[in-house]
């Protein structure tokens, strides 16, 4: 069943209505979903479903279905379930989605201050990071810090750019992951554009300027194999 992804273009709604469309061991299903999937290395988003009655389903996690667009909305245990048709009010947790939305546009600002092909990538709340197929001795903390930072200062505006998988195709420079596959089979792809610093494919809920992560600290760098060298940031304190 196909989830109408709410935010696709929005990614600050936090509060949403929608319909059950289908509940099963593996989550529940709904026509439109403010909650973002696990994917491109961004953790599923948590909260809450609110039922007519009262009744509080937490939602643990969100994973994405078997089809394009569909969304599997994982309860935590105990909790009750809805029926088909019925009309829930979607809460997401937005302090947790909010710090995930700041880091992912911060790793996307500090591959363009290290550049070498990006081997995978992980953001969770608290931390984000990015492996890169780099000689170690290139890699400088300081540096690292104080170029995303100086790209970040600038304040631009981020867009959400369309392109078709042809379009895709004819520019491969474009995919710097070489881990994780822009997502196909649409005919389109959806790429984070930040003027004059980015442009890459990304389905991942991003800030609308960049200024909003407010600053980066790299806190880590390590070997994780010979085409895997990591780099850790979290979000510099207030």
């Amino acid at each position: 069943m196909h989830t109408e992804l709410l935010f696709r273009d929005d990614a600050y709604l936090q509060t949403a209505s929608a319909q059950v469309t289908g509940v099963s061991e593996r989550g529940i299903e709904l026509d439109r979903s403010i909650f973002y999937p696990l994917g491109g290395g961004q953790l599923g988003d948590t909260g809450f479903l609110l039922r007519e009655n009262g009744e509080k389903i937490t939602i643990a996690d969100t994973r994405k279905g078997d089809a394009q667009d569909h969304i599997l909305h994982i309860p935590a245990p105990g909790m009750p379930q809805p029926e088909a048709g019925e009309t829930l009010s979607l809460h997401l947790d937005w302090a947790r989605r909010y710090a995930l939305m700041r880091l992912h546009t911060a790793l996307h600002v500090m591959s363009c201050v290290v550049v070498a092909p990006v081997t995978g990538g992980n953001i969770s709340p608290d931390k984000g990071r990015l492996d890169f197929d780099i000689d170690m001795a290139l890699l400088d903390s300081a540096k690292i810090e104080t170029g995303t930072n100086e790209l970040i200062a600038r304040a631009v505006e981020t867009e959400t750019v369309w392109i078709t998988d042809e379009e895709l195709d004819a520019r491969p420079e474009l995919v710097k992951t070489m881990s994780v596959q822009p997502p196909r089979g649409a005919g389109r792809v959806r790429l984070l554009k930040i003027p004059g610093i980015d442009l890459q494919p990304c389905g991942g809920t991003h800030v609308k300027n960049i200024a909003e992560i407010g600053g980066i600290r790299v806190v880590k760098i390590r070997s994780e194999g010979k085409r895997n060298k990591r780099v850790e940031i979290i979000l510099a304190p207030a």
